[in-house]
């Protein structure tokens, strides 16, 4: 069955795409630029500290790019990728918050606390205040720093806040998926509320407007009110291209001949974003910065296959640990490169943009001890080796264990129930319950035949707790040697029990009651004093038995709030 699963596989990559031109200079519907500043000038020495734009997307899938063979026109992208350095062995991980949370720390998430799940809007939790941020140290080395987008790292307190944790200034939304026009969430029938936040304050009055519309309009006037002689560092995390699949109708029309309307409006999506790159690209030449400035690119997980989103060829999806979930789509844009025009094969992880970026800065490092980043610029610019040789994906005591793991399966010295991923040198372990492992062609036909891609996923084992790969030769994660390399299996396990001890107990409290939006006007904010501690418990109990008290609180904050919106509506009535 295994081979006519690869039969299959083979047949399917052997589709091709039509491509639309695509005008680099023609205006661009999302701008507040109105002409094309862009001239030709010769890269200038490095004698500042550049300025830098990190931009980030949302759910954008592995192959959706231009440049990966995509059939979604992505020519921004393509341009800025082309001229600077395409980073082809860059990892992500797999699910917003935890992404976000190393981005921002330069930590795994087993050192924050945040290995489970993502921070969720009723929950008592945001990343750990104890942490030393990557704007606070840029502000250190005198940078102005702004956060434009999606935050998704916690706001129950006010000290949770981007603006407390480094930004000048915020305009964004502090949850996970909001509404792109109106900016409300609901986390549960009933419990709805505004998002979208000017500083501290809530942003009533810009709504309506399509939120990548409006960061990348927002770029452009901090860019505009800015010194360029001053650095700056502007962090753009767009809402795009998270659900709910939302797009101006004139970025429809373009797709109109894709028969999945989820890839359409997907793929619209998509292409709205990498106009607002262009946009923002046009400010940072327009307003003076753009010769000495850093733009980095990166997504935060894997496409999310089943709205839109295509990782192809690669397994998994978002929220796997497949290389779909983890592998993402990366790039450095700079006339500071010593060797432009490059892909790079060196091994980077999201965790290596914090010392990456403070050393750039001319920063100071010497005072946050233990990052599990290393500065990768010398790899990036000169094309020098990597000063990484392994990243560990996660290690999340929480996730459901996998039904035949043992700890006899994993040489006593490791349970292989436990969900964990780790990669050293070539090799990929990962153990427990890696998530959704199929492979996904892009869903460009409506009913797109999915028989044959589900017949590897049967065939691969569902009793299994172990999986190795040789990923440099196997990128596609079709062959698990874990029987035939045991005792690469045993080095790499023995690689997560160190990495395991130094890990720090879970941070994922159960929801709180007062984070309900009718609390607070109508808007998702902060609910909790500034007295208030850090509410948090030490989870080590055996799953089975916290499952069971877990559900019992859940049950209750339910029972609360169907009482407290009964009399809430009465009240309104």
């Amino acid at each position: 069955m295994a081979v006519y699963a690869l039969t299959g596989f083979s047949l399917v990559s052997l589709l091709s795409f039509g491509y639309l031109s695509w005008d680099w200079m023609k205006p661009s519907l999302v701008a507040d630029v109105a002409t094309d500043p862009m001239e030709k000038s010769l890269p200038p020495a490095f004698a500042r500290p550049p300025h830098i734009i990190f931009i980030l997307t949302d759910d954008q899938g592995y192959h959706d790019v231009g440049y990966h063979g995509s059939d979604i026109q992505t020519p921004t992208l393509d341009r800025l990728a082309a001229e600077g350095v395409k980073l082809e062995n860059y990892y992500i991980q797999p699910i917003c918050t935890p992404s976000r949370s190393q981005l921002i720390t330069g930590r795994y998430q087993i050192h924050t606390g945040l290995q489970h799940s993502i921070i969720r809007p009723r929950q008592p939790n945001c990343l750990p205040l104890d942490q030393v941020t990557l704007p606070q140290k840029l502000q250190e080395a005198g940078y102005s720093t702004h956060m434009v987008g999606k935050w998704h790292l916690g706001f129950y307190k006010k000290e949770c806040l981007p603006t407390r944790r480094g930004f000048d200034t915020f305009l964004g939304s502090l949850t996970g998926n909001v509404d792109y026009y109106t900016y409300d969430n609901c986390d549960g029938p009933g419990i709805c509320g505004y998002d979208l936040h000017e500083g501290e304050d809530v942003a009533w009055d810009q709504s309506g407007k399509y939120s990548t519309f409006l960061y990348a309009q927002r770029v452009s006037k901090i860019l505009a009110s800015h010194s360029p002689k001053e650095p700056i560092f502007i962090y753009v995390a767009f809402q795009a291209v998270h659900t709910p699949l939302q797009s101006p109708k004139e970025y429809i029309y373009r797709y109109r001949s894709m028969g999945n309307v989820a890839r359409r409006k997907y793929a619209a999506m998509v292409t709205c974003m990498d106009e607002a790159v262009k946009n923002i690209t046009w400010a940072l030449k327009k307003y003076g910065y753009y010769d000495n400035s850093v733009i980095v690119f990166s997504t935060d997980n894997g496409g999310q296959t089943f709205s839109g989103g295509s990782n192809w060829p690669l397994r998994g999806r978002k929220g796997t640990y497949w290389e779909g979930g983890v592998r993402g789509i990366g790039f450095v844009h700079s006339p500071l490169i010593k060797r432009k025009r490059r892909t790079s094969w060196a091994l980077v992880h999201i965790t290596d943009w914090y010392p990456t970026l403070v050393s750039l800065a001319r920063g100071n490092l010497s005072n946050v001890p233990g990052l599990d980043g290393y500065d990768v610029w010398p790899a990036i610019s000169e094309g020098k080796e990597s000063p990484r040789t392994e990243i560990l994906h996660n290690i999340d005591p929480l996730y459901n264990h996998a039904k035949y793991g043992s700890l006899e399966d994993g040489f006593g010295i490791w349970n292989t129930a436990v969900q964990a991923s780790i990669r050293v040198g070539e090799w990929k372990l990962l153990t427990g319950d890696p998530g959704y492992s199929d492979w996904i062609p892009p869903q460009t036909l409506t009913n797109f035949p999915g028989s044959w891609w589900n017949l590897e996923r049967l065939t691969d084992g569902l009793r299994k707790s172990v999986w190795l790969f040789n990923i440099t030769a196997d990128p596609y994660e079709r062959y698990d040697l874990s029987e035939q390399r045991p005792d690469v299996v045993r080095t790499l396990l023995t690689r997560l029990v160190h990495y395991n001890r130094t890990a720090i107990p879970v941070r994922y409290p159960a929801e709180n009651p007062r984070a309900h939006p009718d609390f607070n006007g109508g808007a998702w904010g902060p609910w909790a004093s500034e007295d208030d501690g850090e509410e948090w418990e030490d989870i080590r109990e055996p799953l089975k038995s916290r499952n069971k008290k877990k559900k019992c609180k859940i049950c209750k904050l339910r029972s609360f709030f169907r009482k407290l919106n009964t009399r809430l509506m009465s009240n309104r009535i």
